[in-house]
């Protein structure tokens, strides 16, 4: 079993059948994020591909909503710019945590 941190989420890297399994541990329980992975994979391998994978899934940024200006609510006469929910921006960085640095 491997684990590792990532955007302050504790992950585990389980072989199971020549495959692996990706969990997420919170609160003493696992959730998995995906079983059966990787079939084959050597253990650095799977871990390298398991990084990834939760840099996919959990991305760390800051997800930018613009306005949708072709349906705005109107009241009266005055138009309001709701956001655009279908048409995201995410604003990525190099950070692997949204965390404050600790004190020590």
């Amino acid at each position: 079993m491997t684990t590792f941190i990532y955007n302050d989420l504790h992950f585990k890297l389980e072989a199971r059948d020549g495959s692996w399994d990706l969990g997420i541990e919170r609160s003493g329980t696992t959730a998995y994020a995906g079983v059966g992975l990787f079939p084959g994979a050597s253990s650095a391998e799977a871990e390298t591909k398991a990084k990834a994978l939760a840099r996919t899934i959990f991305p760390v940024g800051v997800k930018c909503v613009g306005p949708d200006v072709a349906h705005p609510n109107t009241i009266g006469d005055l138009k309001i710019v709701g956001p655009d929910v279908a048409h995201p921006n995410f604003i990525y960085w190099n950070k692997d945590s949204v965390s404050c640095p600790r004190e020590r």
